[in-house]
């Protein structure tokens, strides 16, 4: 039985969960909040180095704005595509307004722009807006 590292959204802690149960609801050991929330998380700069390198799933980062029209219309599919791909891929979203240091930390020129991680690397990146569809598709073709 083989376990991944996932990090509590929450504190921050690592938890081991074992790969067969990485669809259920997990807890995390520290603070009992959930690992695999529906929903995307939000990071900031003071987690965002430890969200994308330790967890051992995939992280896909939307990086938006609040006065981005198409930012604003993508945001309900990037959550259904959260609730759809729950325990096998983690989403997070960054405020670029209010992280500035994280755009331009990795070069971001337009929003949204989703960045994935694998393993703490930046693997593949894509800009505009998508539906949940697209997204699971883009995820798919780069092998997650």
């Amino acid at each position: 039985m083989t376990a991944l590292m996932v990090v509590c959204p929450s504190c921050g802690g690592l938890n081991r969960v074992p790969r067969e149960r990485l669809g259920d609801n997990a807890k995390c050991g520290k603070c009992h909040a959930e690992i695999f929330p529906d929903h995307p998380v939000n990071l900031d700069a003071a987690h965002f180095s430890t969200y994308t390198q330790k967890n051992e799933l995939p992280v896909l980062v939307d990086f938006w704005a609040p006065w981005c029209g198409p930012c604003r219309s993508m945001a309900p599919q990037f959550e259904q595509a959260a609730r759809a791909l729950r325990g096998r891929v983690l989403f997070a979203k960054v405020n670029t307004e209010e992280e500035q240091s994280l755009g331009a930390r990795f070069q971001i020129r337009s929003i949204p722009s989703m960045l994935l991680f694998k393993n703490g690397k930046e693997q593949a990146r894509v800009s505009g807006a998508m539906g949940a569809a697209d997204i699971q598709r883009w995820l798919g073709a780069q092998g997650v």
